[in-house]
């Protein structure tokens, strides 16, 4: 039987979603068969933030026990709001979040997007949580790696030397990373 992972795409829209499919591709070469990729793609209902809480929730909640949890970009930071705002009744393998933005500010539209301020607390220690980010990154700035480590002490950080917001369309990195949790 495989392991299961749920790839949450960056971005808000179809442009985005094809641009992942080179991440999830890398990343299920390197992983080979015994790993089972799924890349749903997060319509935008709604809102993007609310839409995207609810299909990441039906995502998780539909998904077999141990299931291995993977975000890039705006995939990646509203996983982790998502996280930190629900119960999770099923058993979550492993956590790696991938250029994830820290949503700050008091626009409007960003407002739905922000961490709760006692997020950190909320998030549930034993499951493994990785992050990765490239000193090069041209939408994401490095601070918000930053901010994460700061924030999240237990968590594994990731800093790649180059490779840009889509770490070159290579998650070898990952790859191993999830490899490591079993």
């Amino acid at each position: 039987m495989s392991k299961h992972i749920i790839f949450f795409h960056g971005g808000a829209g179809e442009e985005d979603y094809e641009a992942d499919e080179k991440l999830v591709a890398s990343l299920q070469s390197v992983l080979g068969a015994t790993y089972s990729v799924h890349y749903p793609f997060l319509r935008n209902e709604e809102t993007p933030d609310y839409g995207r809480r609810k299909q990441i929730g039906h995502g998780i909640s539909a998904s077999p026990e141990d299931v291995i949890l993977v975000g890039h970009s705006l995939g990646a930071s509203m996983l982790l709001v998502y996280l930190s705002e629900n119960a999770i009744a099923k058993k979550i393998a492993g956590i790696f979040l991938i250029a994830t933005p820290f949503w700050n500010g008091e626009e409007d539209w960003v407002k739905p997007l922000k961490l709760q301020s006692d997020y950190a607390e909320k998030l549930d220690k034993k499951i493994p949580l990785f992050f990765y980010h490239c000193l090069d990154d041209e939408e994401v700035p490095f601070a918000h790696f930053t901010i994460y480590r700061q924030q999240l002490p237990w968590a594994s950080f990731r800093e790649i030397p180059a490779g840009g917001h889509q770490l070159n369309n290579d998650l070898t990195l990952v790859a191993k990373d999830i490899k490591s949790i079993r």
